[in-house]
């Protein structure tokens, strides 16, 4: 399924059912009197958040979404039936915005949210309603009132609890594997993750947790180079960061050149990120003469701690693992 993060549709509530003009006609009742029923009211367009899609891969296509209208009423004060609402399924994470005017509408957070985006008109009331001592068969009824119709912006954050972030070929992708179910393709060529990868992570004690591996950060992403600011947003709403190195690529010369220029790309993007807690990780300390490339590093980032590891060997992963543990769940209640 191909990864879809943002659409715009029109949603469109049911129209109210007309009111009814008649009047009780049965043998042997003289001027049995108007006996129209109301309308239904039109049927609503309720969002609801949910676990069991992740993508917004189903508005591809489907661009109107319009609830039932309301049935007409009938004589012998029957009611019209009202429209059937139509419930509007969303990754949780999706913020729904006018498409119009750019304001924020809702915030799908947690899975079984529900919001009402458009209410379904009322239905008219009948000639039996308009009875009065001065008008006794009264000849009209109401239209029903004409339903909601509303252009909106659908832009999915993926909610996880840690986000992954580095140049391509950092190895997130083989990071993620290793910590979590995630089983994202991995290859040594730029931009292999095209989608982001969200896994669940496991630990002795604590609730599981989930990180998202964050693809296609290079220099100028927030200006839209490579894959610019596709999955930028992303990172947002990560209640941290793992901001991981491939040791081996330290420049000893400006050893922080990768650190310096990832964040400059998230500063830029959005102010937000300038205070997210970021775990710093030099990876592929396997390879020959990355020690003392992250010797270096280290080095350069004055005190600030730094873990090494070795994703592909699994070497501190371990370690990693703790250290995100103790970051999401708090200190554990056995130390």
């Amino acid at each position: 399924m191909k990864f879809i993060d943002e659409a715009t549709i029109t949603v469109q509530s049911g129209n109210g059912g007309r009111g009814c003009v008649s009047f009780r006609r049965e043998k042997f009742i003289e001027r049995g009197g108007p006996d129209g029923g109301d309308g239904g009211s039109g049927g609503d367009v309720v969002l609801e958040a949910t676990a069991d899609t992740r993508t917004l891969y189903e508005f591809r296509h489907r661009r109107l979404i319009k609830a039932q209208n309301g049935g007409y009423g009938m004589g012998a004060k029957r009611h019209g039936k009202n429209g059937n609402d139509i419930i509007v399924y969303l990754p949780a994470g999706t913020l729904v915005s006018n498409a119009e005017t750019g304001e924020i509408i809702h915030d799908f957070v947690n899975p079984g949210e529900r919001f009402v985006i458009a209410k379904g008109g009322q239905g008219g009331r009948g000639n039996k309603k308009f009875t009065t001592s001065r008008n006794r068969a009264p000849r009209f009824a109401q239209t029903g009132e004409p339903g909601e119709t509303l252009i909106i912006h659908l832009e999915l954050k993926l909610l996880a609890d840690v986000g992954i972030i580095g140049f391509p070929n950092a190895g997130k992708s083989t990071l993620i594997r290793v910590i979590s179910s995630a089983r994202p393709k991995t290859a040594d060529y730029p931009f292999t993750t095209l989608t982001p990868s969200i896994g669940m992570v496991q630990h002795e004690w604590g609730e599981p947790f989930a990180v998202a591996d964050i693809p296609g950060l290079i220099e100028g992403a927030h200006e839209g180079v490579g894959l610019g600011t596709t999955f930028l947003k992303h990172i947002e709403r990560t209640r941290m960061l793992v901001h991981l190195i491939d040791a081996s690529a330290i420049d000893p010369e400006d050893p922080l050149a990768q650190f310096d220029a990832i964040n400059r790309e998230l500063f830029l993007f959005s102010d937000k990120l300038k205070t997210k807690e970021q775990l710093v990780v030099l990876n592929k300390l396997d390879i020959s003469g990355a020690d003392e490339k992250a010797d270096a590093f280290e080095k350069a980032m004055g005190g600030t701690p730094v873990l090494r590891i070795s994703a592909a060997s699994t070497a501190g992963v371990d370690s990693l693992k703790e250290k995100l543990n103790q970051a999401v769940n708090g200190t554990d209640v056995d130390e």
